[in-house]
């Protein structure tokens, strides 16, 4: 095996930032993909940038991760793809 085979198959330590434009329509999409993905996530903290919102609000979730940086990116990219969201990554081990 290479060492950059050897690095693929490496789990890294990294957080998922999650932005929800509208938490009542999207936070279903959201959290079908986060509960298929849920070996991975370590912690999870959700934060309503409104604070008295009713409706089409605003959220945040963090989420910090365990696992090979083609599976965090994986993650991330689903979660992009959901209309209304914007998912980045920051890996933070090498």
């Amino acid at each position: 095996m290479t060492p950059m085979e050897k690095n693929m198959n490496k789990h890294h330590l990294a957080t998922i930032t999650i932005l929800v434009k509208d938490r009542h329509a999207q936070a279903p999409d959201v959290n079908k993909i986060l509960t298929a993905h849920g070996d991975m996530i370590i912690a999870r903290l959700g934060v309503n940038v409104q604070k008295y919102c009713v409706e089409h609000c605003t959220a945040m979730i963090t989420i910090a991760v365990e696992e090979t940086v083609k599976e965090i990116n994986t993650l991330t990219e689903k979660l992009d793809e959901i209309y209304g969201i914007v998912a980045k990554v920051s890996i933070m081990t090498e």
